[in-house]
């Protein structure tokens, strides 16, 4: 997805304040060296003064005008490089100076975006994403199969609560592989503590390292962002637009909200917008499937079957686990 106009224009923006602050040191520089060496605002006037004198002489139609000054600009800037190395300072002193050597601080490298503008959008993109704080530690490299047991059974599948565990790891892990090659979306769904959100987190991870937007609520946020937007207008007008046209929206703990026809109403919109749009969901959930389509309609819960893969994970909570044994 591209970049929504006013995250554009926020590093646009950075972009701007890095050049003039570039412009503002080298001008203090140059005063600085006028001062100290006087010689050096003289040759570059005389810098000035062959440029000048070239144009005049190609408007006259003397075509071998430019022939030579390039060689005497160049002995020019020697003989400035020199002054400059005899008393102390780089020879580039007097250069514009910039962040970024590649695009000279514009973002750009031959109308294409630069790497660093790249780091800029993912650096953004993890900031709006509302996960930045916990992707570091909550990672695919990070997910443990410890607290999953191998005797404990989920009756439908006849598998144990590791195996269920290691088959939604691959799911999360061909998620993020085929992100840009198929259109899908998971409904993590199981007790509390299992692992469903750690799961959500290392896909979105996984995502935002390759500048993919990711939002991620909980469903109370979600709701209450939606009915700002609805009701008053007053919300945030760009991120209600993202969520249903970020790459990526996850939405957590669906079902603590305090449900209502309004919220009922709004997911379903939200998962057929998005549905539409080709735009990836993450749903996750305690409720049971029964559970989840008598309260937000089997009209969603048909909607959410037909377009999602389903994934179950079952096993002990794991926060409770680790508190007892002393595990991170």
């Amino acid at each position: 997805m591209a970049l929504q106009n006013s995250q554009y224009d926020r590093i646009m923006r950075d972009y701007n304040r890095r050049q003039i602050e570039n412009r503002r040191l080298q001008e203090e520089r140059q005063q600085e060296v006028y001062a100290r060496l006087p010689e050096m605002a003289s040759l570059d006037a005389e810098i000035a003064s062959v440029s000048a004198d070239a144009v005049r002489r190609s408007l006259f139609g003397e075509n071998d005008a430019g022939s030579s000054v390039g060689g005497r600009i160049r002995q020019i800037e020697e003989r400035q490089k020199k002054l400059l190395l005899d008393n102390g300072y780089p020879e580039d002193y007097l250069r514009l100076p910039c962040t970024c050597p590649l695009c000279g601080d514009t973002g750009y490298v031959d109308g294409q975006k630069c790497t660093c503008f790249r780091q800029a959008e993912i650096r953004l993109l993890y900031h709006q994403s509302g996960l930045e704080a916990v992707l570091e530690k909550d990672t695919f490299d990070h997910f443990s199969f410890d607290y999953y047991s191998d005797t404990m059974k989920n009756e439908s599948t006849g598998l144990t609560a590791l195996e269920t565990a290691r088959q939604a790891y691959r799911t999360a892990q061909r998620f993020v592989r085929d992100f840009d090659r198929s259109f899908d979306n998971l409904f993590l769904y199981g007790d509390t503590g299992v692992g469903k959100t750690f799961l959500s987190h290392c896909i979105a991870g996984e995502l935002l390292k390759s500048a993919r937007s990711v939002l991620y609520f909980t469903s109370h946020d979600l709701f209450e962002t939606l009915a700002r937007r609805t009701f008053d207008h007053t919300g945030e007008p760009d991120q209600a637009d993202l969520i249903l046209d970020c790459d990526l929206l996850i939405i957590d703990d669906l079902g603590t909200e305090l449900t209502n026809a309004f919220i009922a109403s709004r997911l379903f919109t939200c998962v057929s917008e998005r549905i539409l749009r080709r735009r990836s969901t993450i749903i996750s959930t305690n409720l049971t499937l029964q559970d989840f389509s008598d309260i937000y309609s089997e009209r969603t819960f048909s909607r959410i079957v037909s377009a999602y893969t389903m994934v179950k994970l079952i096993g002990k909570d794991i926060r409770i686990q680790k508190k007892f044994t002393g595990g991170h």
